[in-house]
């Protein structure tokens, strides 16, 4: 599946790598991730995200002491109409744990796909190379 592919208003889960590369306005690995982020910048795609990937998204700059910058893109993302933070919950969970005993997936990675399946994303953007076996959701990315 390309990005091209995704319907107006599809739901796209975004992994962390991805984010944390428009937050630093990489001047390399960015480039591929723009469509998206400009889809969903417009509102023809909806982001969603995981709370592992929030976490570690935030933890960079908390990392810094920058407690301000942490806030911004805290807020950024949780009361953004762009962009939803999909809920760690039971059900989740156990989807997360058969995927990982599935593909031998570590934790954050399995929540991840999880996150993607459970929030019924039309694919999950990411630019890890660990999910190139998933089948349940397509990968699209540098990587995937």
């Amino acid at each position: 599946m390309e990005l091209s592919e995704l319907p107006e208003g599809a739901w796209v889960t975004v992994d962390t790598a991805p984010i944390i590369y428009l937050m630093e306005d990489h001047p390399t690995l960015l480039e591929p991730y723009l469509p998206v982020f400009e889809r969903i910048e417009a509102g023809t795609l909806r982001g969603v995200v995981s709370t592992v990937t929030l976490a570690e998204f935030l933890a960079g700059p908390l990392r810094s002491g920058n407690e301000i910058l942490a806030d911004r893109y805290y807020q950024g993302l949780a009361n953004s109409t762009n962009w939803y933070v999909q809920e760690l919950d039971a059900p989740l969970s156990f989807t997360a744990a058969r995927i990982r005993t599935r593909y031998g997936l570590k934790l954050p990675d399995a929540i991840q796909v999880a996150t993607a399946i459970y929030s019924s994303s039309s694919a999950l953007v990411t630019h890890d190379r660990d999910f190139a076996a998933v089948t349940e959701i397509p990968i699209l990315g540098s990587a995937g």
